[in-house]
């Protein structure tokens, strides 16, 4: 009898606590400026999904489309980048090793020179440099073996190339991860016409990338924002690439293009081969990939910098190369004997943590954890479930930081200027040929904040960011509730 009334007692405290959340009032319409932003754009308001839930404060959360399967293009690094912050830790590093399979006698290392990756996704030219200075100061100048590069950390996934446009095969941004990723695979060509002389330089100067100016040379004039310089890769039987400069440059002017045109073992070779002998060292052997023999010795480590400056380059700026380098990373540190790859272990694992933090997703699906995918998938609600669940975890602040700040940087820099909202919204974008998408965290005009995701499917989303960026002014404007609605 007495067990009884305990549980009498209990129930009678707990209803008050539960019944307002049941008779809680939620939105299920858009904006009224939304909807007047899909007409004016001609896009079906079915084709948006919006989620927006009041972290703290007394707003009343909006639900439209919110358990439709959508693509969420870059907003996906948001799941990517959330995870590996409690997973891994704020301080993950990589690291980069040299090994030596020989000894080192006045100078000279009697062997081959390892280069070992551990998938750092900001292995750049300068922390490059910084570790062959510190094989120089190992007393490495000359290696008479060969320079191998051991690809092996990663178990790399067979994935489709995505190209969008099916004329960005050689765009930076479409480069895959390796295990030996080096500076994004970039090539930076600069273009320069002094006094009528046009000149093309590389950087990095890569021995295997050639140059065949044709640039027209102008008379000088007024430099235009983006000169007219193309340039056309042609591969050679030897391996080597040669590039075709063309078109017109007047005196005095320069220009600047990025390209990715060399595989991963061809640019990390080149790479650590033209710097190498710019410190004065030479490799007399060839390049060639194998893993590192257990017997070799370590000589010179590199670390990267923590996770927490990793996912804000990820985050701020979109880079996709460092979120599928980061979702392998996922993989590679759990993989199970049960894996097919790192990709695979990346899932499971992703899917562990939001099971073990209640968070129901069905209609998640990640391919390479960066959104520059077809097949990736998600609902409205499910991203501000996890939205919300970062909110209350304790490094709340470096994943709020790491997202771009409205009107201020990132992929933000240029929208809602002259708004209520500028500085008052961390949000990621997302964009694709069929998708425009933001997801993050905004403050109304009281000061409260919200989690807030858009997701815009369309065939022809033109317009649509001016949509995504009236939800935010909406939110921002939203009408201040009376004391009885309180």
């Amino acid at each position: 009898m007495r067990k009884l009334i305990h549980r009498l007692a209990a129930l009678t405290l707990a209803l008050p606590l539960a019944l307002p959340a049941v008779a809680a009032t939620v939105n299920q319409t858009l904006p009224p400026r939304v909807m007047e932003a899909l007409k004016a754009n001609k896009i079906e308001s079915s084709a948006l999904s919006l989620v927006m839930l009041p972290l703290n404060g007394d707003g009343v959360p909006t639900f439209v489309n919110a358990d439709v399967s959508v693509n969420p293009a870059s907003t996906m690094k948001l799941v990517t980048t959330y995870a590996a912050l409690e997973l891994l830790g704020p301080n993950y590093q990589w690291k980069t090793e040299f090994y030596a399979d020989g000894p080192v006698e006045n100078g000279t290392l009697n062997g081959n020179l390892y280069l070992k990756g551990g998938g750092d996704p900001k292995l750049n030219m300068e922390k490059l440099w910084l570790l062959l200075r510190d094989l120089r100061a190992n007393g490495v100048k000359t290696v008479t073996g060969n320079l191998v590069l051991d690809r092996s950390h990663f178990v790399q996934p067979n994935l489709p190339v995505f190209d969008d446009d099916g004329n960005d095969r050689n765009k930076p941004f479409l480069v895959g991860p390796d295990s030996l990723l080096v500076n994004l695979k970039a090539l930076r060509f600069i273009a320069r016409n002094e006094g009528g002389d046009v000149q093309v330089l590389v950087e990095p100067p890569i021995a295997t990338v050639r140059i065949d100016n044709r640039i027209q040379a102008l008379p000088r004039a007024k430099c235009p924002g983006w000169p007219d310089v193309r340039y056309n890769p042609i591969e050679n039987e030897d391996g080597s690439v040669t590039v075709v400069a063309t078109g017109k440059l007047a005196a005095g002017c320069s220009g600047q293009s990025y390209l990715a045109l060399l595989d991963h073992q061809r640019y990390a070779a080149g790479a650590v081969r033209a710097i190498w002998a710019e410190l004065g060292g030479s490799i007399l052997g060839g390049d060639r990939v194998s893993p590192v023999p257990d017997d070799a010795r370590m000589i010179a480590r590199a670390y990267s910098p923590d996770l927490v400056e990793i996912i804000r380059d990820i985050n701020k700026y979109s880079n996709n190369t460092m979120a599928r380098q980061l979702f392998l990373s996922l993989g590679a540190a759990m993989r199970s004997e049960a894996d097919q790859d790192d990709a695979q272990a990346a899932q499971r694992v992703v899917r562990q943590w939001l099971a073990k933090k209640g968070i129901i997703s069905p209609h998640l699906v990640m391919e390479n954890g960066s959104g520059l995918s077809r097949a990736e998938r998600i609902s409205a609600r499910e991203m501000a479930s996890l939205l919300q669940a970062a909110w209350r975890s304790p490094y709340a602040a470096e994943f709020i930081s790491s997202m771009p700040l409205a009107a201020v940087d990132g992929t933000m820099r240029k929208r809602l200027r002259n708004t209520g909202v500028a500085g008052k919204a961390h949000i990621k974008t997302g964009t694709l040929n069929t998708v425009r998408a933001i997801a993050g965290y905004s403050r109304d005009g009281d000061g409260n904040s919200w989690a807030v995701v858009a997701i815009l499917n369309h065939p022809r989303p033109w317009g649509a960011s001016s949509v995504l960026d009236q939800v935010l002014v909406s939110l921002y404007n939203r009408p201040k509730q009376s004391t009885a609605q309180r």
